[in-house]
């Protein structure tokens, strides 16, 4: 799942959707968390990363294991050239990462230009009113496949829930997904379920319904229709 806009609401996750995750946990399923954060900033915010397999963090350029605490960079880090170009033309608010810059979606525009004045190898994902560049080839679909390799498991077995423009890479791939009430059109309209509730209160919904046996019993058919012939 994602965080921001799914999980959290205003950044915080709600002490009723902590208690839904710890459901997910005690029906022996396994949590992942899908974000474009960078890892510092969602030690700050979410002190129950334990709750999770892995965490997929900066858009799917970061892997981290809570169990080990080790963290595992998947992509190139971003041109100290390119980062210098952006803090010199002064595009704020900026976050450097470890791979991801993050900015606001304004910049576009002075962002594709010193991309291209600078002949780099780069592309911008979209969340809403914010902007992420990263290498080529990058993303929370790319980020979600590194966590499931280690935990052999398949995109088919995964129930994905997201809200914004960069979910949608591991929305298409996972076997059943869901958007939240709050999600933009776009991802509503590849969701195979829509809450009623919006943020966290949305994933509670979708608990919820997914830990029922009908529920479970129509994601099984579901899975097996995606399945590749």
């Amino acid at each position: 799942m994602d965080y921001d806009g799914t999980l959290a609401s205003n950044g915080s996750v709600l002490p009723g959707t902590l208690t839904a995750l710890v459901r997910v946990r005690l029906a022996e399923r396994k949590l992942i968390l899908v974000t474009g954060r960078e890892l510092a900033s969602l030690f700050d915010v979410m002190p129950q990363l334990g709750l999770f397999a892995r965490v997929v963090a900066e858009n799917g350029a970061v892997l981290y294991r809570p169990s080990s605490k080790a963290e595992v960079q998947l992509a190139a880090p971003s041109p100290a050239e390119f980062v210098k170009r952006l803090q010199a033309e002064n595009v704020q608010p900026l976050s450097i990462g470890r791979s991801v810059v993050a900015t606001l979606r304004v910049h576009q525009e002075t962002v594709l230009r010193i991309i291209q004045e600078l002949g780099l190898d780069l592309q911008l994902s979209m969340n809403r009113e914010s902007m992420m560049i990263l290498p080529p080839g990058v993303n929370k679909g790319t980020g979600l496949e590194a966590a499931l390799e280690e935990l052999a498991i398949g995109f088919p077995e995964v129930v994905g829930i997201g809200d914004a423009e960069n979910d949608v890479a591991f929305l298409d791939r996972c076997g059943y997904s869901v958007a939240v009430g709050n999600a933009l059109p776009m991802v509503k309209a590849i969701a195979d379920m829509v809450t009623r509730a919006a943020e966290g209160a949305g994933v509670v919904e979708s608990v919820d319904r997914l830990l029922t046996k009908p529920a479970a019993a129509a994601i099984m058919r579901r899975k097996k229709q995606k399945q590749p012939c």
